[in-house]
């Protein structure tokens, strides 16, 4: 396997921005969820540019002060799990991936 070829076709939306909060790559599945807003044509645009106060405003801090943030949204009655974290290369900070994950309508939750 070509290393990262997992990535193009994983069943949740992976997007990946640099410290300025460009966005780098994005997978299929996110250029399908973000396809009005432009899909493929966002690469090389700013993420912060794709979200509206004060989602936007929380999008800098993440990305200035190098935070995970994770929550759960409802929309046109999915539900998703949204992971926005720091990512690196050789110990450098590079910026953040976002995870945009399908959840069922009713998830287990085990405590182990």
């Amino acid at each position: 396997m070509q290393e990262g070829a997992w990535v193009k076709e994983f069943p949740a939306a992976i997007t990946v921005c640099d410290a300025g909060g460009v966005i780098l790559e994005m997978n299929d599945r996110a250029c399908e969820t973000f396809a009005r807003e432009g899909g493929r044509g966002l690469v090389g645009k700013s993420a912060l540019d794709c979200h509206p106060e004060p989602a936007r405003s929380k999008l800098q801090r993440n990305l200035d002060q190098e935070v995970t943030n994770c929550y759960s949204i409802e929309k046109n009655g999915v539900k998703k799990l949204i992971c926005q974290m720091p990512w690196y290369e050789d110990g450098q900070y590079m910026g953040l991936v976002e995870l945009a994950i399908v959840l069922p309508k009713e998830i287990p939750h085990y405590n182990r």
